[in-house]
């Protein structure tokens, strides 16, 4: 979870601000809306391998599978706090599929 002390949180939130602000001025360059999925992949991924360039030098297995982890878990994240409350309210404005109740029914039947 991205829960970081507040000392922590004053000292960069600035600097991410900034790069934001960079990211989406960038990809108002490009002709589509979803320019800016590529320009945070590589921000995220140069800004991941940076750190573990500093502070470990050699890329090694545990290093991969941490940050594969904190990868997984800020998409789970980001899923679970947006995405899904966002798809629920669609679904109550736009009516479910209606596959998904057969199958509800079928599994609470046991």
């Amino acid at each position: 979870m991205p829960y970081i002390p507040l000392k922590h949180r004053q000292e960069l939130d600035g600097l991410i601000d900034q790069l934001a602000a960079r990211l989406a001025t960038e990809a108002r360059q490009y002709d589509y809306d979803g320019a800016f999925a590529g320009l945070l992949n590589y921000t995220c991924t140069r800004l991941a391998l940076g750190v573990v360039r500093q502070q470990f030098g050699p890329l090694r297995y545990w290093l991969i599978a941490i940050l594969t982890g904190v990868f997984r878990n800020v998409a789970d994240e980001f899923y679970r706090r947006l995405a899904a409350p966002y798809e629920d309210r669609q679904r109550a404005l736009s009516g479910d599929v209606d596959l998904y109740r057969e199958y509800l029914k079928e599994i609470e039947k046991g």
